[in-house]
Order: C-alpha cells, then sequence, then structure tokens
C-alpha cells in the first residue's frame, strides 16, 4: 500500500493537526517530560497529552491575562505586569513539582 500525504494527514488526531502548542506548551512538555515522566507516559497511553498541554497552556494564557491587566490597574509597567504574573502563575499549570 503506497503511502500518500493525505493517509499521512489522517493518521494524526485532528486536534494536534489543527492546534499548535504555544511557549508554554512547549515549556510544559519539556518540563514534565524531565520532571513528571509518570505523568507523561499515562497521558501518552491514553492519547492525551496533547489536550493535557493546551489545556494547561490555555489556563496559563488566562490566568495571566487577568494578573496582567490587575497588576496594570495598580501601576505597575507592562513588563513589571507580566513577570509578576509569571512568577505567581507558572507553577499551576507549567512547571508542575517533580514526581516522587
Amino acid at each position: 500500500m503506497a503511502t500518500t500525504a493525505s493517509s499521512l494527514i489522517f493518521s494524526q488526531p485532528l486536534c494536534e493537526l489543527m492546534t499548535t502548542l504555544t511557549q508554554y506548551g512547549r515549556m510544559a512538555e519539556k518540563h514534565w517530560r524531565e520532571h513528571r515522566p509518570k505523568l507523561v507516559r499515562e497521558l501518552e497511553a491514553k492519547g492525551q497529552l496533547h489536550e493535557a498541554l493546551l489545556e494547561a497552556e490555555e489556563n496559563t494564557k488566562d490566568e495571566m491575562l487577568e494578573l496582567t491587566q490587575q497588576f496594570r490597574r495598580q501601576g505597575m509597567t507592562p513588563q513589571q505586569a507580566h513577570d509578576r504574573a509569571w512568577e505567581m502563575v507558572r507553577e499551576n499549570h507549567i512547571l508542575l513539582p517533580p514526581e516522587s
């Protein structure tokens, strides 16, 4: 059986074709593979790793936006607001604690 471009495309989950990870998703994947290998294996076995990474980056973006806006209203510069929000949010979804 010959392999065609269309057969290669349809062999991948549709969500992976439609949504590319941002810097947050790529950072989460790198961190999780190093510090949470069991979690990654479980998610991969269920076919849910990409979906979990998308969710982590979406939650991070939402929390970052909310906090950044709050800090801007308090008089911080855009960079100060972003940096402070990142300090508060990064361990919630992206830089998860290591597995024991």
